[in-house]
C-alpha cells in the first residue's frame, strides 16, 4: 500500500489564506463636510463600505438635492459602470467623479462641484445601491445618506482650530524662556566657578609663603649654629683671646642674620594675610 506524501506548506496553511488575499484594504465611513464657501470648490462626500469584502459586488451612485424652498428631491446626477451623468441643468459643466476609480464595485460615491453658489445650499442624499453576487444567487442591497450644506461667504475658523494655534504659540513662548533661564543659569554657575578658582590662589600663595618661610628661619638657625660652633672651636685651638674676639664677632653677624631674615619674612606674611582676609 502506497502513502501520498502532502507537502508541508498545504498542511500549515491557515484556512483562510484565500478570503484574506481577496483584502485589498480597510473602508472606513466618514460623513461630509457641511459648510462651502462661495466660489470655490466642495466635495460632497458619501462612503458606504461594504460589509462582506471576499463577496464579489457590483454597485451605482446616485446623488439628489433639495433646496429649501423645494417639496422634494431632484435627481441631478448619476454615476454607473465607470460613467457619470449630470442630470439637473443647474449644475451642468460643475460636477465630477470625484470617488472610487478602476472597479465596478464601488465603495467610495464622493462627487466635487466646481465654483459653488449660493443656490447650492439645501438638503444633499446620495444612495447606493449595490449588488452582492454569491455562488446561487445575487442580493441587491440600498443604502441612502443625506447631509444639509450651508454656503458662506467666508469659511469660519472652529473653536479647535484657534485653540490648537494659541497653544502653539504658547509653546514656542515656553522654550525660549526657558531657554534664557537655562543660560542664565549656565553663565552663572561658571562665573562663580571662576571667582572661586581667584580666590583659592591667594590662600593657597598664603600657605605656600608661610611654610617657606618657617622652612628658611629653620634652616638659617641650624647654619648659624654649625657656623658659631666652628668658629669656636677654631678659635679655642687658637687662643683665648681671639676666640673672645671671634665668637663676639660671630655672635653679632648671626644676630644681624637672624633680624633681616625675620624682617622679611614678618613682612611677607602680613600681606599675605592681609589679601587673604578680603578675599579668601
Amino acid at each position: 500500500m502506497s502513502t501520498a506524501k502532502v507537502p508541508l506548506s498545504k498542511v500549515l496553511k491557515p484556512p483562510n489564506a484565500n478570503i484574506a488575499s481577496l483584502c485589498c484594504g480597510a473602508c472606513v465611513e466618514l460623513d461630509s463636510d457641511t459648510e462651502a464657501v462661495v466660489n470655490q470648490g466642495f466635495k460632497l462626500g458619501c462612503i458606504s463600505c461594504k460589509m462582506r469584502g471576499e463577496v464579489r459586488a457590483m454597485a451605482s451612485v446616485s446623488w439628489y438635492f433639495k433646496a429649501a424652498e423645494d417639496a422634494n428631491f431632484s435627481h441631478f446626477y448619476r454615476y454607473k459602470d465607470a460613467a457619470e451623468e449630470t442630470i439637473d441643468a443647474r449644475f451642468y459643466g460643475r460636477l465630477g467623479w470625484n470617488g472610487s476609480n478602476n472597479t465596478k464595485d464601488l465603495q467610495d460615491g464622493s462627487i466635487y462641484i466646481n465654483t459653488v453658489t449660493f443656490n447650492d445650499t439645501g438638503t444633499y442624499m446620495c444612495m447606493f445601491k449595490r449588488t452582492l453576487v454569491y455562488p446561487n444567487y445575487k442580493f441587491e442591497t440600498s443604502i441612502n445618506k443625506s447631509f444639509i450644506l450651508n454656503v458662506v461667504p467666508q469659511r469660519k475658523r472652529g473653536l479647535a482650530s484657534i485653540l490648537s494655534e494659541l497653544m502653539m504659540y504658547v509653546s514656542i513662548i515656553g522654550l525660549q524662556l526657558w531657554l534664557v533661564v537655562e543660560m542664565i543659569y549656565c553663565y552663572r554657575k561658571i562665573s562663580a566657578a571662576g571667582e572661586e578658582a581667584i580666590r583659592e590662589s591667594p590662600c593657597q600663595q598664603y600657605n605656600n609663603n608661610t611654610t617657606t618661610t618657617s622652612t628658611t628661619t629653620i634652616t638659617t638657625d641650624a647654619t648659624t649654629t654649625s657656623t658659631t660652633t666652628a668658629a669656636a672651636s677654631a678659635t679655642t685651638t687658637t687662643s683665648s683671646t681671639t676666640t673672645t674676639s671671634a665668637a663676639t664677632t660671630a655672635d653679632a653677624a648671626t644676630a644681624t642674620t637672624t633680624a633681616s631674615t625675620g624682617a622679611a619674612a614678618t613682612a611677607t606674611t602680613a600681606v599675605a594675610a592681609y589679601y587673604c582676609y578680603y578675599y579668601c
